[in-house]
């Protein structure tokens, strides 16, 4: 049985080259590299990324996560016959990606145009253990005659965002005939970025130095004996004028002293080194599934890979983007997704983390009082997309329209403000499963505040009661409409909290505990009607409906836009993802159960589900309403966004939020956990082919592993307090362990 612990590519295909450039990523959270091959092809895009390095290419642009110049690409030449999986023949083809030891590794035979067979093994990683090296390995063995052999690598800077580029070319250097050195500085951010490398080839080896158009390179030669393996390493480092926090340090003397010290192990030594630092990963947060379709726990253990490797948990001054460090879709920008569905894994796993995405936001709140000030609103207003800056980084156009040749202007930074109540709700939440009053005095209640200012005077009076008009809420085929109900409830709580915490505290603001009270009696709160329907917004139930069911059968593609207008869209009963359904996501308890049941189902009728962050959500919705079927062929739907067969699903990066969101089924869906009142609630709704889930969760310093199965509930602790647990309504105190019959 193959190792569901790896991600396999079996033949090489140009159609998917990009999608699994995107699905086999490796990483450490400071740096992102896509899994390009390592010789070229036409359409491929190569790709890496560090954490925080953004730049706008022209003034009026938003700013980009900068593809940086190249460390992985390499040519070889045999017999002065470039190697390319287009040329001769391909004999056998394997490729994957390991995450256990977080290494690519690809196999290959091929036979040239010649007839003359060889054997390549391409190794590559990045390091776990040291956020700034990365290494591969080329092993060429001729099978049949003695041939030449022609290496060419280096640093590539003539690498772009998309044909934009962002770098200025400082200096290259080589030292000791043997280092090269590219100090590359970005045009309008000014960030440096140094990036040093060096190969290891056999003694005999003639190695010769060029550097050209942006191109730094060594060129090695020699010759290939019959079933001798010829064996080529390349080291490199990777640091910039961002590293070490706001003091910083030299980029260009660290590269090379880092360089140094790394060289004296080699690829195998280093590797081994990483791989641990994944072990430590695995054991402390991998979740086990026992399944009778192995496809769920190699998607877990995927997305699990992922959200550790997109995740900047060096730095606070950084956050994840939308496609993490996999690609540059969305311009690596960062969106609600990371409060709402990638911060909880890292709360749940390793606290310290998401404590640091939260300060992210905390450290950019002057930006959002001044883009609030700036809309004619008081308190703060988050972007809806930011970057390094915290400066709203929203396009203000979308593409051209082809037909009619004119630019639509994208609304949702004018418009969707939902986001200010995410951040408010994950403050909330992160202090929930921490009890961390040391955040929560100074960064979270300034959060709360300042968020709570920004919806008192967001509302509009309409006869007494409390509107808030013209949004967008997570459904962005209903733009520009009132009294949304996701945006609405969220406001709610936002304030509600926010006055709360200011009670804790002995926060005194008379101004905004008393606007703050008028809120929350006036603001209009939209309750089920006579069929038990809770209204997304004020026109939603009365606008005509469409038959969806073409459009759900190609979810994803967003091919309703092909036979209408996005204004005729909105005028329709036509969601992108269910607001309402979200909104029973976050608050499982704020409508009764026979509510929650009606609005799924009739909200999931008129659901598309082109957003990637919907299927999951309906899972767990499904599976707390005990619709387990229904919940376990949605979360396995979500699994097959990144991973399905569509082959250009991730051409320019992973859906980051919709591998957290596999997570959160998971968790809140099928184990169904939950915090009240200070205590761990479990309540499993396993799906009937899981035999078995074991996880390990972090709650008030309390690590525990919890193992359930359809039958009984074990919950051990492993370290820290005691902690108080709820399982199928009894309470227990978990001094050690707890086993519990269902």
């Amino acid at each position: 049985m193959k190792n569901e612990q790896v991600i396999y590519d079996h033949k090489f295909d140009l159609h998917s080259i990009n999608k699994f450039a995107s699905l086999m990523t490796l990483g450490n959270g400071y740096l992102g590299l896509r899994a390009a091959f390592d010789e070229d092809y036409f359409e491929q895009i190569r790709g890496m990324y560090v954490a925080g390095i953004y730049n706008k290419a022209s003034e009026n642009e938003p700013s980009d996560l900068v593809n940086l110049p190249d460390l992985a690409g390499i040519r070889i030449e045999i017999d002065h016959e470039i190697f390319s999986m287009l040329n001769g023949k391909i004999l056998s083809y394997e490729r994957y990606l390991n995450l256990v030891t977080g290494e690519l590794r690809r196999e290959l035979l091929w036979e040239n145009r010649g007839g003359a067979r060889f054997s390549f093994v391409f190794q590559r990683f990045v390091a776990k253990n040291n956020l700034h090296v990365l290494a591969s390995k080329v092993t060429v063995t001729s099978l049949d005659n003695t041939a030449s052999i022609k290496i060419v690598t280096g640093i590539n800077a003539q690498q772009t965002n998309f044909g934009k580029q962002h770098l200025i070319e400082e200096k290259v250097r080589v030292f000791d005939e043997e280092v090269m050195q590219g100090v590359y500085k970005t045009t309008e951010s000014g960030h440096t970025i140094a990036l040093a490398t060096s190969c290891k080839c056999p003694a005999e080896s003639e190695i010769a130095f060029v550097a050209k158009n942006r191109q730094l390179q060594t060129i090695i030669k020699d010759k290939l004996n019959v079933n001798h393996p010829f064996v080529f390493e390349k080291l490199g480092t990777v640091f910039t004028s961002l590293d070490q926090g706001e003091a910083g340090i030299d980029p260009e003397a660290a590269s090379i002293n880092e360089l140094q010290v790394i060289s004296a192990y080699g690829y195998d030594a280093l590797l081994e080194m990483s791989a641990l630092n994944w072990q430590e990963f695995w054991q402390q947060k991998r979740i086990q599934i026992s399944s009778t379709d192995q496809f769920d726990q190699t998607a877990m253990d995927f997305a699990l890979y992922h959200l550790e490797i997109m995740t900047p948990a060096h730095d606070e001054r950084f956050s994840v983007g939308a496609k993490g460090l996999t690609g540059e879709g969305y311009k690596g920008h960062v969106f609600w997704d990371t409060e709402i569905f990638i911060k909880p894994f890292h709360l749940y796993t390793e606290p310290e983390t998401a404590k640091k995405l939260l300060i992210y936001r905390y450290l950019h709140l002057q930006q959002a009082k001044e883009k609030a000030a700036r809309n004619g609103y008081e308190g703060a207003l988050f972007p809806w997309e930011s970057a390094f800056s915290g400066e709203e980084e929203t396009p203000e156009f979308a593409a051209i329209n082809i037909r009619t040749g004119k630019r639509q202007k994208v609304a949702s930074a004018l418009a969707e403000h939902h986001i200010v109540a995410d951040i408010a709700y994950a403050v909330v939440q992160y202090y929930q499963t921490t009890l961390d009053e040391e955040f929560m005095k100074k960064e979270g209640l300034a959060l709360l505040k300042d968020t709570a200012r920004f919806w008192i005077s967001r509302a509009v009076d309409e006869n007494g009661q409390l509107s808030i008009k013209d949004v967008i809420g997570p459904d962005e085929y209903t733009e520009h409409i009132d009294n949304n109900a996701y945006t609405n409830y969220m406001a709610y709580y936002n304030v509600d909290q926010a006055l709360y915490f200011m009670e804790q505290y002995g926060e005194v603001d008379e101004v905004l505990q008393k606007q703050g009270r008028a809120f929350l009696t006036q603001l209009y709160l939209p309750k089920p009607n006579e069929q038990l329907i809770i209204p997304q917004d004020d026109t939603f139930l009365n606008k005509p409906e469409i038959d969806l069911s073409r459009y759900k059968e190609n979810q994803g593609s967003q091919g309703i836009l092909l036979d209408y207008s996005r204004a005729e869209v909105n005028e329709m009963q036509i969601l992108k993802q269910a607001d309402v359904v979200m909104l029973m996501y976050l608050f499982p308890e704020l409508f009764e159960a026979d509510v929650v049941l009606k609005n799924l189902s009739y909200y999931e009728e008129h659901t598309i589900h082109d957003s990637s962050l919907s299927k999951a959500i309906h899972a767990i919705v499904a599976a707390r309403c005990n619709d387990s079927n229904s919940a376990y062929r949605f979360f396995q739907e979500a699994c097959l966004i990144d991973l399905g067969p569509n082959p250009h699903s991730s051409d320019e990066g992973l859906h980051a939020a919709s591998l957290g969101a596999i997570w959160l089924t998971t968790m809140f869906g099928f184990a169904n956990i939950s915090l009240k009142n200070n205590r761990l609630r479990l309540d499993p709704k396993l799906p009937g082919n899981w035999s078995e889930l074991k996880f390990r969760l972090t709650i008030h310093g309390c690590q525990i592993e919890i193992l359930m199965t359809h039958e009984n509930v074990v919950a051990s602790k492993c370290l820290g307090p005691d902690l108080l647990l709820e399982i199928n309504g009894t309470e227990f105190l978990l001094t050690d362990r707890i086993e519990v019959t269902l």
